[in-house]
């Protein structure tokens, strides 16, 4: 059994792997100071209840845009695994896609994750649009490089950030209105942050197609992919286990 973790910066995704398909995923918040015993005991509990033995475990692969995070995974699966971990981005771990930036470096490990494994499942030129704490747009060209982004601001971050600077604006939930024009604070919010998001999708999406010169396919992945894949015409695929996916492949290119 293979161990992928995605450490996030709101969440970190744990999930198991036999080889032929990904048997089962568990998700917990995102805390610099959480150390390996503890993330033992989380998960060892939840393995239990799933009826999974630790003991299964043999290798393992850590992507992560959170630094603070990465020893203490590493540590995880060097002490209670035996292994020690395939890292996203650390030298000598083969990706199996050019990166075509002037410094590769700054990319998050997520981004590339999602590029390898929309390339190999989608086929190229492609955008593979990620609803996470930002909202990513990554870019594959036909011969499978990854070619640049856009990062812009996360649906939840842009609903916080607005709660935190207008004294009268409460927290909400990200739903599709039924209608555009709200007639009260919640629902102009709502159809602010979600019609407003369906517009930068269609906007960003064709200005990078228009850019680029020709057709390409665009996959959305990240919770919120549904809730936008159903008004937002542009996208073709939702594909929420993407990043586990690219973990895997990645995985199996660099095993020891």
């Amino acid at each position: 059994m293979i161990l992928a973790i995605d450490a996030g910066n709101t969440n970190i995704v744990f999930a198991l792997h036999d080889g032929k398909e990904l048997r089962q995923k568990w998700r917990i918040s995102t805390v610099d100071s959480r150390t390996a015993d503890e993330y033992m005991v989380w998960l060892s509990q939840l393995m239990r209840l799933e009826e999974f033995d630790t003991s299964s475990i043999k290798g393992a692969i850590i992507a992560t845009v959170v630094p603070q995070a990465l020893f203490p995974l590493q540590l995880l699966c060097r002490r209670y695994f035996s292994c020690e971990a395939v890292v996203v981005g650390a030298p000598g771990v083969d990706l199996g896609i050019e990166v075509t930036l002037d410094n590769p470096r700054e990319v998050g490990a997520d981004r590339l994750v999602n590029a390898v494994a929309a390339r190999d499942i989608y086929g190229a030129p492609l955008i593979v649009l990620d609803f996470g704490t930002a909202t990513t747009f990554d870019v594959v060209d036909e011969q499978g490089r990854y070619i640049g982004g856009v990062i812009s601001p996360g649906i939840n971050l842009s609903l916080e950030a607005l709660h935190m600077a207008a004294a009268k604006l409460p927290r909400v939930a990200v739903e599709r209105p039924e209608k555009v024009i709200g007639r009260s604070t919640v629902p102009a919010m709502q159809s602010g942050v979600f019609w407003g998001y369906v517009g930068l999708i269609e906007g960003l999406c064709s200005r990078i197609i228009a850019e680029y010169g020709k057709p390409m396919k665009v996959v959305a992945t990240g919770g919120l992919a549904p809730l936008f894949a159903g008004v937002a015409p542009v996208i073709e695929d939702v594909d929420q286990e993407l990043t586990i996916k690219g973990l895997f492949k990645i995985y199996q290119r660099n095993r020891p």
